[in-house]
């Protein structure tokens, strides 16, 4: 769903704004003036971590990521250089790849606005993961419809993985499935999903690091947990309301096998979408502090340096408010840890 403060993902993005001018020039996104805890703090991350937000064309993020305020639109556009000049921000989400697919061309613009080692967790058309329709306005006469493209290996692999890769090659990063709340009776229950799950996952190209998220627990199973394991795929660890807690997600699926740790903290435990994005915009301050998510996550990303595991960890505005503030919060908590683990016998 898209935000108040978002770029419209449900079609094509907005006609540019004007820049801003002084005098009679264009005044550019610029990175804003970060304090040096900021450097301090990304110079004792892990090396394998690589924290990010979902997207990052926010308004609300003047002075602590873009130099001012900017327009969304000049943002979506312009804004991700700056965005990657950020100490801390060494990944981003795509989020509106999941509405429709992404061509090559575009992809390859944002893999050339970023440095080498940055990375995009790209969200894959929900037409590979919805069993059934929403009754939503914009899927108009194929609300209520069986999908015949769910769980298609063919069409992801065409339409998906495809343009991901060839755009933005060594820069891309998880390539995630997201299977959002529905009934699971349209997947046929938990053992015929997780059956359709590793047939799909085992048609894709091999090479990219495919990453699924489930949002149904009920769908937490041990031939979940098979199915990904089998095809050398991670479980997106995700916070999200009515899941179970990260540390339980991680066990139930096995990551300490897995190929790399993936996690999404995506939303307040106490909060719905809709409640959220209007709590918390224009998601330039924390609303509300989780601290309990802050420690469990840190814990997690600990563990995956001890594993040696890469580990990707995107956050959302609506995790506590402003996603900048909630992953500089999140690094303290993995300084201190990591400062007190080579500190105790």
């Amino acid at each position: 769903m898209a935000g108040q403060n978002q770029l419209d993902l449900f079609g094509a993005p907005p006609p540019a704004a004007p820049r801003p001018t002084r005098g009679s020039v264009a005044v550019p996104v610029a990175p804003a003036e970060h304090p040096p805890e900021l450097a301090a703090l990304a110079q004792v991350m892990p090396p394998q971590l690589r924290l990010g937000t979902s997207s990052w064309a926010y308004p609300g993020w003047a002075d602590l990521v873009y130099d001012r305020p900017h327009p969304l639109p000049r943002l979506s556009r312009e804004g991700l250089p700056a965005y990657a000049a950020h100490p801390l921000l060494r990944a981003v989400g795509i989020d509106r790849s999941y509405y429709a697919p992404l061509k090559e061309e575009d992809f390859a613009t944002y893999a050339a606005q970023v440095p080498a080692d940055f990375r995009f967790l790209i969200k894959a058309h929900d037409a590979c993961t919805i069993a059934v329709y929403p009754r939503h306005a914009r899927y108009g006469a194929m609300r209520g419809q069986p999908n015949p493209r769910f769980l298609d290996p063919v069409y992801a692999s065409e339409q998906v993985v495809g343009p991901t890769l060839a755009g933005l090659g060594e820069r891309a990063g998880p390539l995630l499935f997201q299977f959002s709340p529905t009934d699971v009776d349209h997947f046929g229950g938990p053992r015929w999903f997780a059956e359709r799950l590793q047939r799909f996952l085992s048609g894709l190209p091999r090479g990219p690091l495919y990453a699924v998220e489930i949002r149904n627990r009920e769908l937490l199973t041990g031939a979940y947990a098979d199915a990904l394991a089998s095809c050398g795929a991670s479980h997106c660890i995700n916070v999200y309301p009515g899941m179970p807690a990260p540390t339980l997600q991680f066990e139930r699926t096995r990551q300490e096998h897995a190929p790399a740790i993936v996690c999404r903290w995506m939303l307040h435990p106490l909060m719905k979408w809709d409640q959220a994005e209007l709590a918390y915009a224009p998601f330039d301050h924390i609303v509300d502090a989780d601290e309990d998510r802050r420690r469990e996550l840190a814990r997690i990303i600990l563990r995956a340096e001890t594993l040696g595991l890469p580990h990707h960890c995107i956050v959302n505005n609506n995790a506590e408010g402003c996603a900048p503030r909630t992953i500089a919060e999140l690094a303290r908590h993995v300084a201190v840890a990591r400062a007190h683990a080579t500190t105790t016998p």
